[in-house]
């Protein structure tokens, strides 16, 4: 088992999904462990919940992490809780799933898509880094639409190709002691994707695409977030890690 004992964690759109499963997979692994969430209290709470019954510490904050002052008044409440940070993972980001020409997208949405997965991104990471005081890791969860497009989802994608920019700069910058990577999944059976995976014959058709033949689930991703937030990666900074099951491969 892979081990963050005595670590203080904090992970966003903490209360469902990917988010929720990394949360827990961290407490299981030793670390103490934050969650912040938007509007889904009730989940976000039985999330600190379990992280307490397994002994660990646990701070939970809700809000838009795209408001720069409800960012710093989380992360003032972070520090208080927890006396700092020894890893971050940015999780939280919406998928618009109406598919939709560019030519046809209201600025309205595409501005939005940017304000909750980019602007957001700026704010947190860069409180983020302020409460580890020079050592710490921080893990981005991007997407496989970051780095090949994706068709009709063209305000999504550009914000996690930019996440991408994003990490390979800030592995420079942040560089010796704070180590910033990425997990980029294709397919992930969430909340976020019901309307795509829910009927039975589309997600039969997109299984078929993944050679491991099927789509992945939230703990799937969690793995590969607790590694990169572990010492055994400690000589990985600047990467993005591919969890698609093998769909889309790249360098």
């Amino acid at each position: 088992m892979i081990s963050l004992q005595g670590k203080r964690i904090l992970v966003t759109g903490g209360s469902r999904g990917i988010g929720r499963a990394t949360a827990l997979l961290c407490a299981k692994a030793g670390a103490d462990v934050g969650i912040t969430y938007h509007t889904r209290r009730a989940d976000a709470d039985a999330v600190a919940k379990a992280v307490r019954a397994m002994g660990r510490r646990a701070y939970v904050g809700g809000g838009d992490l795209g408001d720069p002052k409800r960012v710093a008044q989380c992360f003032a409440e972070v520090q208080a809780a927890f006396g700092g940070l020894d890893g971050f993972v940015a999780n939280h980001g919406i998928w618009p799933a109406a598919e939709t020409p560019l030519s046809a997208m209201a600025p309205e949405r595409w501005r939005e898509t940017l304000r909750v997965n980019l602007d957001s991104l700026f704010l947190t990471t860069r409180a983020a880094i302020g409460l580890m005081r020079g050592s710490g890791r921080i893990v981005m969860i991007a997407s496989t639409a970051g780095q090949r497009g994706e068709a009709f989802h063209a305000d999504y994608a550009a914000s996690k190709g930019a996440m991408i920019a994003l990490v390979k700069s800030l592995a420079i910058e942040c560089a010796p002691g704070v180590a910033v990577n990425a997990v980029a999944p294709g397919w992930v059976d969430t909340e976020m994707t019901t309307t795509a995976l829910g009927d039975p014959q589309a997600r039969d058709a997109i299984a078929a695409t993944i050679p491991v033949g099927r789509v992945a689930t939230a703990d799937d991703i969690a793995g590969p977030v607790l590694f990169l937030l572990s010492d055994l990666a400690r000589h990985l900074t600047g990467e993005i890690l591919n969890v698609n099951g093998g769909s889309v491969l790249c360098g």
